[in-house]
Formats: structure tokens, sequence, C-alpha cells
């Protein structure tokens, strides 16, 4: 088992936990739509960066 050889500082603690906290999920608006979706994901509509990268065709 790894025992440590001294008692780490509040600082350096600090510095290692300092990517912990957690962070809530990047929102986008839709200008056109209005519609909120995540960044770098397709919309509902199939449109990413302002282009329709999926057609809407009847699933039949």
């Amino acid at each position: 088992m790894a025992v440590q050889k001294s008692k780490k500082s509040r600082s350096a603690r600090g510095m290692r936990r300092s990517h912990d906290a957690l962070t809530s999920k990047e929102l986008t608006v839709e200008s056109q739509t209005g519609e909120v979706r995540l960044r770098h994901h397709v919309s509902a509509e199939g449109v990413y960066r302002g282009r329709q990268v999926i057609s809407q065709g009847s699933d039949e």
C-alpha cells in the first residue's frame, strides 16, 4: 500500500481538486427556431451549423 512521505498542504490539495467541480452542459439556442440544443449536436430538424445534414424524409 502506498503511504505518503509527508502531509499534503491545503494549497496542493486544492490545486489537485481544482478540476473536480461539476460543470453545466453547454446549451445553444437556435436563432431561427428558438430550440434549445446541446452544442456540437445536430438539432431535431437535422440542421448542423446552418446546413441541413439529415434529410427529413418520411420513414415508411
